[in-house]
């Protein structure tokens, strides 16, 4: 019993002492780290002046930085390992790292995957940090090109993290990659209704709002013969094409619109339906010689039934006459 515990506070000394040995190691390469440390902070700031002086976008200018941040940093790693363990040699190191670098490989593809669409995205700039873009079911402001995503700020004021490769592989909407947008809404006038007075009355209407560009000219187009309106599509252009002024633009057109065509005359009509048959008609309808339910103009029509009815009761008691078809059961 004597000699077991003898020879455990043996190689508890030797484990001391081997600590007590190894903390000069352990502070100089806490120290290594922390000039490294250093080191990585003035790369950074270092690319990032480097970018700004080339005249390259901010997101070129973050990514590389963190790059060169992580480099440095993993060198720092590496220097303060070999100090603080005298026999782990770089050789034996990188011949380490060299065989776990399939499976590391293997382990983080999605993320080395992210990281070369991020480089990609960044050099060839589809979009920029600022831009407004539809990807999939999400639309939004870019905010940030990380190197494994990108954070994207929903209009409600929401965040989204996609990844990069997914960027980089579908397709994307940039909103805001041209100076000027051109946005379009339709407007339904009645089949009565003059399509080339209605034209020139919607582009007056237009010179006057303030936001829309001149240049490209404002064009009315009939896009559509429907089922109760002749449907005209407004096309004009406005600058910056952001997706507030967008909206703000589409409310103004449609409440000057809404204002201006009823004012000259212009129906605006809604669905409605109605069924006639070949001898009905409401007598509120007017003169039978512009009909506007669809019937063919002339000026032959017959007295619709009501009428019918009307003077064959006017007519029959006085007139000693029996009872017409229309007044039997």
């Amino acid at each position: 019993m004597n000699l077991e515990l003898s020879a455990m506070w043996a190689r508890l000394q030797n484990m001391l002492q081997g600590f007590i040995v190894a903390i000069p190691n352990v502070l100089i390469g806490l120290l290594i780290f922390l000039i490294f440390m250093v080191i990585a902070r003035l790369a950074r700031n270092a690319v990032i002046s480097v970018a700004q002086r080339a005249g390259q976008p901010r997101g070129i200018a973050l990514v590389f930085s963190r790059i060169a941040s992580w480099v440095v940093l993993g060198v720092g790693v590496l220097v303060a390992l070999t100090v603080i363990f005298p026999t782990l040699t770089a050789a034996s190191l990188f011949g380490a790292l060299g065989v776990s670098g399939v499976a590391i490989g293997f382990a983080f593809k999605d993320i080395f995957q992210n990281l070369l669409a991020g480089l990609l995205i960044l050099i060839t700039r589809p979009f920029r940090i600022g831009d407004q873009i539809v990807s999939g079911n999400h639309e939004g402001v870019v905010e940030d090109i990380q190197v494994r995503a990108t954070l994207l700020r929903t209009y409600d004021n929401r965040q989204v993290v996609i990844p990069n490769s997914e960027l980089y592989t579908n397709r994307v909407t940039v909103n805001t990659a041209y100076d000027h947008r051109r946005l379009a809404v339709t407007v339904g006038i009645g089949y009565g209704d003059d399509i080339a007075a209605a034209r020139a009355l919607i582009l007056k209407t237009l010179q006057e709002i303030d936001g829309l560009l001149a240049d490209p000219a404002p064009t009315v187009l009939v896009r559509e013969l429907g089922d109760f309106s002749v449907n005209l599509e407004v096309r004009f252009w406005i600058n910056p094409p952001v997706r507030r002024e967008a909206v703000e633009a589409q409310d103004l057109v449609l409440e000057a619109i809404k204002g201006a065509l009823p004012a000259a005359g212009f129906d605006l009509p809604f669905p409605t339906q109605q069924v006639l048959f070949h001898d009905q008609t409401e007598i509120t309808d007017g003169d039978r010689e512009r009909q506007r339910e669809g019937w063919p103009a002339r000026g032959d029509n017959p007295p619709s039934r009501q009428a019918a009815q009307r003077e064959t009761r006017d007519s029959g008691p006085s007139g000693g006459g029996g009872p017409t078809p229309a007044q039997r059961p």
